[in-house]
């Protein structure tokens, strides 16, 4: 099946979560190809897992002093920081039958076209179950995953910087675990591609468009106009809305 992939974009997080799931109605309606999207957050954003209590895990008024973006996913697991300059997302959006049935091979599967982008880079990665690639023994991509209406919807992000600071301080941790050991603890498990490789951002990006479309056929696209316009609607309705955001 041929995919289409639409090349980096930025959008606020509200707007992103919805595209994904414009696509994603899409693609079960089967009106819409197998898609692959890049895109990063403007502004910065944290994005909390479909379980969590928004007010637990994140300083929101941190977040609107500094002007960054709040929004719930879809997708389960942790609450994480965007930085606008610090990261490549992604989201791969097909139909389940695609993928092997296994969660964990399925994460495989298109934790594997990561691999391939960093190898590019000279950057030689592991995948490592759950959803984390691990590269010169630390993460530096994280990977969430869901599955509704016999589509697979599975977005991560590669990091490019780390802003660990930032990080901490509009992620609800308490002062007295914001010190100078829990950042050095955090770089010692966490890297970046800034690090391991030095390459700039648009090198890094050009060579996950690369391990991403390795042995596919593909062609570049757009997002329909139905599909923007279905995503504004979610944008506002749903994912810019109080309702969803502190539904936990």
């Amino acid at each position: 099946m041929k995919w289409r992939v639409i090349p980096v974009s930025e959008r606020p997080g509200a707007l992103n979560m919805a595209l994904d799931e414009a696509v994603s109605e899409g693609v079960k309606a089967g009106t819409t190809q197998p898609t692959i999207r890049f895109y990063s957050w403007n502004p910065s954003c944290v994005s909390i897992g479909y379980f969590q209590s928004i007010e637990e895990e994140v300083n929101l008024p941190e977040c609107e002093a500094r002007g960054i973006d709040v929004v719930r996913r879809i997708t389960g697991g942790g609450a994480v920081y965007h930085d606008r300059a610090g990261e490549i997302t992604y989201s791969v959006i097909a139909p389940q039958e695609m993928f092997p049935t296994g969660i964990i091979d399925s994460y495989k599967v298109i934790c594997g076209w990561i691999i391939g982008g960093l190898a590019e880079l000279g950057v030689q990665a592991e995948f490592k179950p759950i959803n984390d690639i691990i590269a010169d023994g630390k993460k530096i991509s994280g990977n969430a995953q869901t599955r509704r209406g016999g589509v697979l919807h599975q977005h991560g992000t590669v990091i490019y910087d780390l802003d660990v600071t930032t990080m901490f301080t509009v992620l609800r941790v308490s002062k007295e675990k914001i010190s100078d050991k829990l950042i050095a603890s955090v770089e010692e498990r966490v890297t970046s591609l800034h690090k391991v490789c030095g390459a700039s951002r648009e090198q890094c990006y050009a060579a996950m468009m690369a391990g991403f479309t390795a042995g596919k056929e593909w062609s570049q696209g757009d997002f329909t106009p139905t599909e923007l316009e279905r995503a504004a609607e979610l944008a506002k309705e749903k994912y810019s809305s109080r309702e969803w955001n502190f539904s936990k």
